[in-house]
């Protein structure tokens, strides 16, 4: 799964524009909650087909997508 796909499925599920969800952009810039951080967890485990399983913070977009590649492997 690419960065910009990831983008994309957040900005999407938050109702933003893709421009406004960078890799650097924190969860909280974003407005994202720790209920919104699970139903988000969801749509990639559905979208990946794997189960995920979160044992850190996950601050921003860009720490969400290294947390799903390493996830992916």
């Amino acid at each position: 799964m690419t960065l910009e796909k990831v983008r994309e499925m957040i900005a999407n599920h938050l109702g933003k524009e893709l421009e406004d969800v960078q890799a650097e952009s924190t969860f909280e810039e974003l407005g994202i909650d720790s209920l919104e951080i699970a139903e988000l967890v969801m749509d990639f485990e559905d979208e990946m087909g794997v189960e995920l399983t979160i044992e850190e913070p996950l601050l921003s977009v860009g720490a969400f997508y290294e947390f799903l590649e390493k996830q992916a492997k």
